[in-house]
């Protein structure tokens, strides 16, 4: 494909993975709470994995095109958004950053911290309409390689990208605030507060039209 066109897309890719969202929160979360980071930053990246897959596949399109479909999801991702940061903001109180608190095996709590990251960028609708709203604007028809490959070539990039931003932030924010209990305590308070804002946004998106629309009849 056209290496300025990579390139443009490389430096929108960057610009976004650098936006600070709940992506980002769940990032500090992990790397003020969890043993390892690792884990959760992989489950974040492993949902864009299932974008960039349905992309290349042309579901993504398919799901988008259908509204129904598309706002049960919403729904879906909302609420998972709510549950986790609520308890995220539960946990807020916690002294042990860093050190694992969890009571069952080390590898458990990290299977769970993926499971957790995959969801926050799988489910998210917002992830997947990025991606149906974005990549094909950086995709030629009349390139050597074919549309899907494309698609799944800058897909992957993009995942690669927010691997690396995220491991940074995280790492960042063990570093900065692993020795600062008070600021520690309250930046995950924000990080679950942002979780909780963003589902409700969700949240509202579908059922503020719904209201509506039973309103009007």
């Amino acid at each position: 494909m056209n290496p300025q066109l990579f390139l443009a897309f490389v430096g929108v890719a960057v610009a976004l993975a650098c936006t600070p969202g709940v992506d980002w929160a769940y990032s500090i979360s992990a790397g003020l709470k969890e043993r390892s980071f690792v884990p959760a930053v992989a489950g974040l990246c492993g949902g864009y994995v299932v974008h960039t897959a349905l992309l290349a596949a042309g579901l993504a399109a398919v799901i988008t095109g259908l509204p129904g479909l598309l706002g049960w999801l919403t729904v879906a991702g909302a609420a998972y958004l709510l549950w986790l940061g609520v308890s995220t903001v539960r946990s807020w109180r916690d002294a042990s950053f860093g050190r694992q608190t969890a009571t069952g095996p080390a590898q458990n709590t990290q299977f769970r911290a993926f499971l957790q990251g995959m969801g926050i960028s799988g489910i998210n609708p917002k992830g997947l309409l990025f991606f149906v709203a974005l990549i094909p604007q950086f995709v030629r028809p009349d390139a050597a390689l074919s549309v899907p490959a494309q698609s799944g070539l800058l897909g992957l990039t993009f995942v690669l990208l927010v691997a690396v931003v995220y491991s940074g932030v995280a790492l960042l924010a063990r570093k900065l605030l692993h020795s600062r209990p008070g600021a520690a305590r309250r930046v995950t308070l924000a990080s679950g507060v942002i979780m909780v804002a963003l589902g409700l946004v969700l949240l509202a998106e579908q059922l503020v039209p719904l209201a509506a629309a039973i309103a009007g009849q």
